[in-house]
């Protein structure tokens, strides 16, 4: 009630209508879509597609169960960035079967949707976690849909790689597995008796699947799309490459930073190099964010320390990376995206855009209260 009273004040004084657009992005602050209500596109993503800008994300609800998917996943679209139109639900829970893996009150996390060219499809992927399950499935939900728009099919959801080992695996992930792992997760980082690797968590799961969060798609330049995940109890992230389809994991992936607990995971590509953000794991609270860099995508990644600078840039300005977003038809213009989570009312989460600069090759973000795309040089 409080968030729609705030949005009518500020449709009083700034206007919500079609005459009086947003011409600036303001981090942290409500932001209104064309009917006036706050934007409910949390932990998600956004995709470009023939001169317009989609972005799909978790529909949210008040008070401790709006964690859990009680509608589905919304689709909002926009020609500026700035002004989103409300499109609905794109992908529905199912609401009369409690045995679907997808049914009302699972937990379905970080939507993002790519397009393939090849087979014409709009691929959704997200992280599931099943109903009543808590998070013990850490399994990957993918939907399909001939319409950018949806609505979106469930295709299956599954733990990936199954039966396949990284490409940097090591002679002791061949050995027996501890017997010590915790069965249950218990978040964030002091989960594990010991470091990841002495427990053996990935051969743990090589038979059944690896585990898999916090999750994010990036599609290369030639069309290959990967799909990096947290993993091995959220200690270690995974960036597996996909079919030709999207529809599956391929079977190539690689580990990075074991034992150093990411999530998160926002990838994207600048002058040939390769990006990764994440945070730490905290749950819902804040945390200094990460950023690594790569030559290549299966290369050797090295960690640049956190990306912020200037005031609150240790909580990553009180928000969470989710997708970095490139922006079409300005060089070099590419959008860090985040969420400030509001787990008392999960409705009043607030969304975090700033641009991306560089100091050389490592990437670095400022506060700006107001700002818009003039700050990136056109093509």
């Amino acid at each position: 009630m409080r968030i729609i009273q705030l949005l009518v004040i500020s449709c009083i004084l700034f206007s919500c209508s079609e005459t009086n657009k947003n011409q600036a992005f303001t981090p942290g602050q409500l932001w209104p879509d064309n009917k006036g209500t706050h934007i409910n596109a949390h932990g998600g993503g956004i995709l470009h597609f023939q001169g317009k800008y989609y972005w799909f994300g978790e529909h949210k609800g008040s008070g401790e169960i709006g964690n859990t998917a009680q509608v589905g996943v919304s689709c909002y679209s926009s020609d500026d960035l700035y002004n989103w139109k409300n499109e609905g639900i794109a992908l529905k829970v199912v609401e009369n079967d409690s045995t679907h893996d997808i049914a009302k009150g699972c937990i379905l996390e970080r939507p993002k949707v790519i397009y393939n060219a090849k087979t014409r499809k709009f691929v959704m992927w997200f992280h599931l976690e099943l109903k009543g399950k808590g998070y013990d499935a850490a399994r990957s939900g993918v939907a399909i849909s001939d319409n950018v728009l949806g609505p979106y099919t469930f295709v299956k959801s599954f733990r990936p790689e199954s039966g396949f080992w990284p490409v940097n695996v090591q002679p002791y992930h061949l050995k027996p597995v501890s017997d010590t792992i915790k069965s249950t997760y218990c978040g964030g980082k002091g989960c594990l008796p010991a470091h990841p690797d002495s427990l053996n968590i990935l051969g743990r799961d090589f038979k059944n699947g690896q585990m898999a969060r916090d999750m994010n798609l990036f599609v290369d330049d030639d069309g290959t799309a990967y799909h990096i995940y947290a993993s091995e109890e959220n200690s270690t992230l995974h960036i597996s490459q996909l079919t030709n389809d999207y529809l599956s994991n391929s079977g190539k992936y690689i580990r990075l930073f074991s034992g150093r607990y990411m999530e998160a995971p926002a990838m994207f590509k600048h002058n040939d190099k390769y990006y990764l953000f994440a945070s730490d794991c905290t749950g819902w609270a804040p945390n200094a964010a990460r950023s690594a860099i790569a030559d290549s995508v299966f290369g050797n990644w090295t960690e640049l320390g956190n990306p912020c600078i200037g005031k609150d840039s240790a909580l990553t300005f009180y928000s969470q990376s989710t997708f970095v977003l490139p922006v079409a038809g300005k060089k070099d213009a590419l959008i860090f995206i985040s969420d400030r989570w509001n787990p008392k009312d999960h409705t009043d989460g607030r969304y975090i855009w700033l641009p991306i600069l560089f100091e050389k090759e490592k990437p670095v973000l400022k506060w700006m209260d107001t700002w818009s795309l003039d700050v990136f040089a056109n093509e």
